[in-house]
C-alpha cells in the first residue's frame, strides 16, 4: 500500500509538466514539430493567388458594338510568381537575390474563337489574350563569409502568360443580349 500512495504522490507532481509540454514524452508524441520556412511560402502560393489561373466570365460581346480587346496586361505581381524562384541559400555563406526590376509588357495575341459549349459555363466564346513580359533585372548573388563576395549580373529573362476569358454568347438577339449582360454585369 505505500508503494501505492508513493507512486500517485509522484505521479501527482509530475503530472503538471506533462501537461505542459516540457515532458520529453510530449515531444515524442509530435507535439512540436519543426517546420521549414518555405513549407509556409509554398502554402500561400497554393492558396492565395488561387485566381492566376482561373478563366473569368464576362458578359456576351453585343452586335453592333466594337469587339472588346485585351487592355489589361498581367500586373507586376503575377509577372513576379510566373518567374521561376531564386535560389534558396543559407544566409551570410550564400544568398541570391533580384535588384533594380523592370517589366516590359507586350501583347502577342487578341483573338476571338467561335461559340462552342463549354462544361459549367454553357455556349461561350473563348478570347485569347498572351502577353510577353520582359523582366530585366539584377542578379545579386552574395557570400559574407568566409570571405565576402558579391557578383551583380545584368539579366533578361521573357515570361509568357496567358490571359484567357469567356463571352457567354446568347445569339443574336439584341433584347436577350442585353438581358444577361444586365444580369452577369449588374449594369
Amino acid at each position: 500500500m505505500a508503494k501505492l500512495v508513493k507512486w500517485l504522490r509522484a505521479s501527482l507532481l509530475l503530472a503538471p509538466l506533462a501537461a505542459a509540454g516540457c515532458f520529453p514524452p510530449a515531444i515524442m508524441l509530435g507535439v512540436m514539430a519543426p517546420t521549414q520556412p518555405w513549407v509556409t511560402e509554398r502554402l500561400e502560393d497554393r492558396y492565395q493567388y488561387k485566381n492566376d489561373h482561373r478563366t473569368p466570365i464576362m458578359p456576351p460581346i453585343r452586335d453592333g458594338f466594337p469587339a472588346p480587346i485585351c487592355e489589361d496586361p498581367p500586373s507586376e505581381q503575377e509577372v513576379l510568381r510566373a518567374m521561376p524562384r531564386v535560389t534558396r541559400g543559407v544566409p551570410f555563406f550564400f544568398e541570391e537575390f533580384r535588384d533594380d526590376i523592370q517589366i516590359v509588357s507586350e501583347r502577342l495575341v487578341d483573338k476571338i474563337v467561335q461559340p462552342r459549349y463549354y462544361p459549367l459555363v454553357g455556349q461561350a466564346q473563348l478570347q485569347h489574350c498572351n502577353w510577353k513580359c520582359t523582366n530585366y533585372y539584377k542578379e545579386v548573388k552574395q557570400s559574407s563569409y568566409p570571405n565576402p563576395v558579391k557578383v551583380v549580373k545584368n539579366r533578361v529573362e521573357v515570361v509568357y502568360i496567358d490571359k484567357d476569358h469567356l463571352h457567354l454568347y446568347v445569339g443574336s438577339n439584341p433584347q436577350t443580349q442585353a438581358a444577361i449582360t444586365r444580369d452577369v454585369a449588374g449594369y
